[in-house]
Parts: C-alpha cells; structure tokens; sequence
C-alpha cells in the first residue's frame, strides 16, 4: 500500500476519534476540521509546518477579531466595514512577508472560522489548536506507517540481492 493509502487510514480513524473528543469536550468540530486542514494544506510538513499553520491560523483569528470590533465601532457607517475588511485581507496577505506568517490560507482559515462562529473566538482557539495537533497526528502517524511496511519489503529485496550463503565469509 502507498504513502497516500496510510495517510487516508490514519486520517480517518483520528477524524472519528476527532468528532468524539470535539463533542466531549463541547468544541467546534468543524473548526477543529478547519485546523486539520491547515496543518495538510501548509507546504511545510513536520513540527515547523505544525507552527506556522498554527501561527497563521492564530493571526487569522486576530484579524477577524480586529474586523468584528471595528465594524461595530460604527454599525450604522456599513461602508467603514467593508472598507476595513478590505484593507485587513490586504494585510492578512501582507504579513506573509514574515517568513512565519508565510502560509496565507492559514490565515484565512482562522478569520473565516472566526466569523462562522460569529465571533466566538475563543471557542474557535481552542478547536483550532486542538485540530492542528490532530491533523498533525493523522498527516505523521499515516507517513510513519508507510514506513513500517516499507521496512519488511527492503529487507526482502536485500536478501533477494545479496542471499546470506552460510560459510562464504572466507571460507
């Protein structure tokens, strides 16, 4: 079995356990989903793509927050929210200028997450932390497989080349 087959294996046996520990824990599990999503769509892989997609997520959060509070500065001016919507994306973009805050659809992720929780920010924190930290789990633990069914199959072809003959080492 491939790499993609492993990964689809363990993804979809943490994406249960996912919905159960969301609900237990009364998170959003679509926005956990979110974070998973994050974690595969960032193009760095390991604990450095673990960190920026939650950076960028993070500041995504941030900036939606920044939007919610200067909206309502002014309810009744609806063009001073689209006008500050515009120039925060121009700054959610910008930022990727910081080699940390480089992967912009995280940060998208965390604003729309934020919004469709309609500001709850802090409930979409936590269930984003907590799905970046299982789409890490699911994106290692199906690579990590993959590699332990590698193993066995090298090893056979090793000794189909060069078959341990008992007494040649000299003899």
């Amino acid at each position: 079995m491939n790499v993609l087959v492993m990964i689809a294996i363990t993804t979809g046996i943490l994406s249960g356990i996912w919905g159960w520990v969301a609900v237990s824990l009364g998170l959003i599990s679509w926005a956990g989903f979110l974070g998973c999503t994050a974690y595969f769509a960032c193009p760095q892989g390991g604990l450095r793509g673990l960190l920026i997609s939650t950076l960028t997520c993070l500041s995504g959060v941030f900036w939606a927050v920044v939007i919610i509070a200067g909206s309502a500065m002014r309810p009744e001016w609806s063009i001073l929210g689209y006008m500050l919507t515009g120039v925060v994306a121009f700054l959610m973009c910008i930022q990727a200028w910081q080699q940390w805050l480089a992967f912009v659809p995280g940060t998208f992720i965390g604003a729309c997450a934020t919004f469709a929780a309609q500001g709850d920010w802090r409930q979409v924190v936590v269930s984003l932390l907590v799905g970046l930290v299982f789409g890490y789990a699911m994106k290692n633990s199906g690579l990590w497989l993959a590699k332990q069914r590698e193993k066995p199959q090298n090893e056979g072809k090793k000794a189909a080349i060069f078959p341990d003959v008992k007494g040649s080492e000299g003899s």
